[in-house]
């Protein structure tokens, strides 16, 4: 680990010295490490295995009814630009004999953000996560979020929000079940 640190620092300084900041002045000194501390942190979700935290929590359980976990903080890097997008995730399933303990979802959603991704990947493998490891009657997965590449560069829109989505079985093929996990994520229940 310190050494993969070392080796990331050394490159963040070739970085600043290529761009014409100076990494010996006083407010430069510690910034490739620290840059190297946080780009580490950011990729951590290389280092996990999703699979593995959401089979640590299955339930034997006969409820059949709509399990949903909504705005879902996440924070991703572009991997396109390695800027950030940041937003929500609302994520259902409908159990088929099996629940998950509620936390291992946000951990999941935690995995693969903490990894260079576009968002529309970053929905499927959630989608496909919870379906291998779950085998519920359906899955649905909707992301929202802001993407840094597209506010702070190029085309430079503020305000614009990217919304992607997967349904997978009652949720693709019932109308009805996925207007209501629709419903359900814009009201305020609470």
């Amino acid at each position: 680990m310190e050494k993969d640190l070392k080796k990331i620092s050394e490159n963040y300084k070739k970085i600043i010295e290529t761009i014409g900041e100076n990494p010996h002045r006083e407010g430069m000194l510690k910034t490739p490490m620290r840059a190297s501390k946080a780009i580490q942190f950011l990729t951590e979700g290389y280092d996990k295995d999703p699979d593995k935290i959401l089979q640590s929590a299955l339930f034997q359980e006969d409820y059949n009814q709509m399990v949903l976990i909504k705005s879902i903080e996440l924070y991703s890097l572009c991997e396109h630009h390695i800027l950030p997008f940041f937003g929500k995730a609302h994520i259902a399933y409908i159990p088929n004999g099996q629940i998950v303990g509620l936390s291992k979802i946000p951990r999941i959603v935690n995995v693969f953000a903490r990894r260079l991704q576009v968002q529309e990947r970053l929905t499927e493998q959630i989608s496909e996560c919870l379906e291998k490891n779950l085998k519920p009657k359906g899955v649905a997965v909707v992301i929202e979020a802001s993407h840094l590449c597209v506010q702070m560069r190029g085309i430079e829109k503020q305000n614009s929000v990217t919304t992607t989505s997967a349904f997978t079985g009652v949720f693709l093929q019932e109308e009805k079940t996925r207007a209501e996990f629709m419903n359900l994520i814009q009201s305020k229940l609470h």
